[in-house]
């Protein structure tokens, strides 16, 4: 197993100090502010102080088996809102009706896991009833915008010829725009009736909630004759956590604690295209 340093930037003294308390052997720089360290030391306590001081440097690390890479997966499965895009795209939706905080507090405490998402989506989007529908191209004009790290991760995943994912709890007037964006294979999310062009406060059919999530992602799977052990899943919310339990490697992209606590490995700092490094 080797531990990978990674940061927006990273002192080669502090990584030292960092892969010391690991007592690795050998440490080499994988990229600009990047570092794997091998012959490592791994058990419960360092892997404790580890964490503790990779957040006091802004440093993300990752305990990952070595040998691992991207040819060992053939699907990349992405979250949508706050993982792929820097937004939440209904909080935005509800700026547009002065109604952000109201939402945005719904949102807060589905994505910590404290509501049940069915319920939560039902409650925000009811609060949207009669907004003009032009306000969902206002926010995807005017507010939304790629993670860091966004398009070089789907360059590298799409070299290496794996398929593309994108599930999510939002809506299909923003993931049908970021396939064609971004050349996705495959994309699913919830549908908001719209009717005389306004919104009318409910979903059209099925919700994607964090079960239809995980279905989604063994129902690609099958259909590439995959197994969900060759699937990187990323995302930030508790409504992600079904689908990252069945990956082969699940990544938590600036997320909730709850999230970062069963994910295998957490992204807090660097890019989307950190996980390139681990692989």
């Amino acid at each position: 197993m080797d531990l990978i340093l990674q940061g927006l930037t990273a002192q080669r003294g502090v990584i030292e100090q960092i892969a010391h308390l690991a007592r690795a052997r050998v440490v080499v720089a994988i990229g600009e502010h990047a570092y794997r360290c091998e012959g490592i030391s791994y058990n419960d306590e360092v892997k404790a102080q580890i964490d503790v001081a990779t957040w006091a440097a802004h440093l993300d690390y990752a305990f990952i088996d070595r040998g691992r890479s991207l040819t060992n997966f053939k699907l990349l499965v992405m979250d949508m809102d706050s993982t792929l895009i820097t937004i939440e795209c209904i909080d935005e939706i509800a700026d547009m009706q002065g109604l952000k905080p109201q939402v945005a507090e719904i949102t807060e405490a589905a994505m910590r896991g404290e509501i049940e998402f069915r319920e939560s989506l039902m409650r925000r989007v009811a609060l949207l009833k009669g907004l003009d529908a032009s306000a969902l191209q206002r926010v995807y004009d005017e507010r939304l915008q790629l993670s860091p790290g966004a398009e070089k991760m789907l360059a590298a995943i799409k070299a290496a010829g794996m398929k593309t994912l994108l599930v999510s709890g939002g809506f299909t007037f923003f993931t049908d725009r970021m396939q064609r964006r971004l050349d996705l294979d495959y994309t699913h999310s919830n549908q908001l009736e719209i009717v005389d062009g306004k919104l009318t406060g409910h979903v059209i059919g099925d919700i994607v909630d964090a079960e239809e999530k995980k279905r989604t992602v063994e129902r690609v799977c099958k259909e590439l004759d995959i197994m969900p052990s060759q699937a990187i899943v990323m995302g930030d919310g508790a409504n992600d956590l079904k689908m990252m339990g069945i990956a082969g490697l699940s990544v938590a992209f600036r997320a909730k604690p709850v999230v970062r606590a069963q994910a295998d490995v957490a992204l807090n700092f660097v890019g989307l295209d950190g996980v390139l490094n681990l692989l």
